[in-house]
């Protein structure tokens, strides 16, 4: 869901990182890739040439049914042999590093199905204003006072922000007044530094009355395309919230003046992120050209410990894509994979595009008020499914609303007629709120729903109370639907939305319970074995990859997680607490590594 690049900051130019339109952690159009010495500084060990795991639960993620082996024998990056231990003993070169794993369970390593990479060390970086369990925002008024603590001991980030003041994910829908914060709420902060916070979703955003002031939107500023600026009650004049592209306006804008070494330490503290949380594969979700640039310039370096699957925006990045392409061939580890289009917001922030009326519309809306489409005509969203055809660019398209994903099947469907349907792998990132006859419509498609149903914990009860009502939340993100009709799906967290932890990923999936314990959605529920394959085999295939990563078995990647407990063995509740005890990317250790021998 996490919608933030969506702008062009030309004006920012910086020799390895730029600002990024929708990450907001580096690249502009104007990348140079000059200065190789501006590195992340990650530490990739040696690779180790042969080693025999043991001791635990092997699970390849092979097959339908959970299958287990006794040993894994990896050598060069690659799996040699699962099996029995015996075999491996007997097929185990002198050299080999044997790795008892102390009933610890290894898995295939996670592969993010969706996310956007940078942002996740912004998130980290940046003041946290999430609900629990990820931060102790309550009330407007804790809020407020997370904002002065961070402004206190963040000066430095502060004034190379050229003053600006910085939160990220807050939630109405978790605070106290059930509102989001004002101009008026935020000058408790400051009126002399201009303030910016990002509603957790990321469609929406905050700001004071210095903030409205430096972006020069008042009563006369009409609503952008594809967003809008919200008004006082009875007026003209903004009350500091901004929708969809007004708020990706306004956060290029802060943020234009970031210098380099910033963004490099967040792009640092974002891939350390993934790793401890077992994931060796992940997605910069909707790149603009300087962020694709950048990742490209790490790999380049030597700094990328993981792959980076990058797929720019096709609205904002036609050119830069026909000149560079996609791939299926990694260049250490980074890779364009396709293109991303975004067809509307997001339904806890009521901006996603719908069918049917929400629940509760919001303040000044209609009561057949249903959310708006990025791109009201289809022949804009046509030409750019039609191009993504014409190059063989695989398609995500970010869609919520049930009316957004008729859209994009309407245009699947004409470009397949045209085109050829092929396998394309075509991905329908959130899918929400797809409904029985779309999925049908999906299945012939070839089109692969790539579900958040993280949003049963954290939005659940908002969702049945306050967006969807009771009947169409209990079938959001509906897993249990798509597994019936023997579809091919992936889950995901779309962080920095929700922090990239996998295992709560797991646990939604499995047990769809929300804040106040409620299920939603009973039916929807799928078995841990089949939420494994959601972040390993099937996302896998998902990134045309799963003849090299996904599973464990002869001839494939040694992407591996270690787990200190087994998800198929433990009640269903406990997953979400289950720990990263290790993460090997082509069989070297990057997570925990080895700290520095003491002289």
């Amino acid at each position: 869901m996490f919608q933030w690049n969506s702008f062009k900051l030309g004006q920012f130019i910086a020799p390895i990182i730029c600002i990024s339109s929708f990450s907001l952690l580096s690249g502009c159009t104007h990348f140079s890739q000059t200065q190789n010495n501006a590195q992340l500084n990650v530490t990739i060990p040696p690779n180790t040439s042969s080693k025999l795991f043991y001791g635990g639960s092997i699970l390849t993620m092979q097959g339908m049914s959970p299958h287990y082996v006794e040993a894994l024998l990896i050598s060069d990056g690659k799996i040699t042999y699962a099996g029995s231990l015996k075999q491996a003993k007997q097929l185990k070169q002198n050299n080999t590093e044997e790795i008892n794993l102390n009933q610890h369970t290894l898995l295939p390593g996670f592969i993010d199905a969706h996310s956007h990479l940078n942002s996740v060390g912004l998130q980290q970086t940046v003041a946290n204003l999430y609900p629990t369990p990820d931060g102790t925002v309550t009330n407007i008024a804790s809020l407020i006072q997370a904002m002065k603590d961070w402004q206190a001991k963040n000066p430095a980030f502060i004034q190379a922000a050229s003053g600006w003041i910085i939160g990220n994910g807050y939630d109405d829908a978790q605070i106290d007044e059930k509102r989001h914060p004002t101009a008026d709420d935020l000058d408790k902060i400051s009126t002399t530094q201009p303030i910016i916070i990002l509603h957790q979703s990321g469609h929406l955003a905050s700001v004071n009355h210095k903030a409205l002031e430096i972006l020069k939107i008042n009563k006369d500023t009409p609503n952008p395309d594809g967003g809008i600026i919200r008004r006082k009650n009875n007026s003209q004049e903004p009350d500091g919230v901004l929708e969809e592209s007004a708020v990706f306006s306004a956060m290029g804008f802060a943020f234009s003046k970031v210098p380099p070494e910033i963004m490099q330490n967040m792009a640092k503290t974002a891939l350390k992120t993934y790793i401890q949380n077992g994931y060796t594969t992940v997605q910069e979700g909707r790149a603009d050209a300087g962020t694709s640039e950048m990742w490209r310039s790490f790999a380049d370096i030597g700094q990328l410990p993981i792959d980076v699957v990058v797929y720019p925006d096709i609205m904002n990045e036609k050119a830069y894509m026909l000149k560079n392409g996609s791939s299926l061939n990694y260049q250490n580890h980074f890779r364009i994979g396709g293109v991303k289009i975004s067809l509307d917001g997001s339904p806890q922030g009521k901006t996603a595009w719908l069918t049917k009326p929400y629940l509760i519309p919001p303040e000044g809306k209609a009561k057949d008020y249903r959310g708006y489409p990025a791109y009201p005509n289809i022949k804009t969203v046509q030409d750019a499914i039609n191009l993504a055809y014409q190059n063989h660019w695989q398609i995500l398209a970010h869609a919520n609303g049930d009316a957004a994903i008729d859209q994009y099947i309407q245009t699947i469907e004409s470009a397949n007629t045209q085109y050829g349907k092929q396998d394309r792998r075509n991905v329908i990132i959130h899918a929400q709120t797809m409904r029985e006859d779309q999925l049908d419509r999906a299945k012939d498609l070839g089109l692969i729903p790539s579900f958040f149903s993280l949003h049963t914990y954290y939005w659940g009860d908002w969702h049945k109370h306050e967006t969807l009502g009771a009947e169409r939340a209990n079938r959001i993100s509906p897993t249990g639907s798509a597994l019936k009709r023997g579809m091919i799906f992936t889950e995901h967290h779309d962080a920095p939305v929700i922090p990239p932890k996998n295992m709560m990923v797991i646990d939604a999936t499995v047990n769809r319970t929300t804040r106040s314990g409620d299920v939603l959605g009973e039916e929807q529920k799928v078995s841990p074995y089949i939420a494994l394959k959601t972040v390993t085999d099937w996302a896998a295939y998902q990134y045309f990859e799963d003849k090299t990563k996904g599973t464990l078995e002869q001839g494939k990647l040694a992407d591996l997680v270690v787990l200190d407990q087994d998800p198929l063995k433990v009640p269903s509740q406990r997953i979400k607490d289950i720990k990263i005890v290790a993460t090997y990317k082509e069989g070297q250790k990057i997570y925990p590594l080895a700290q520095p021998t003491q002289q």
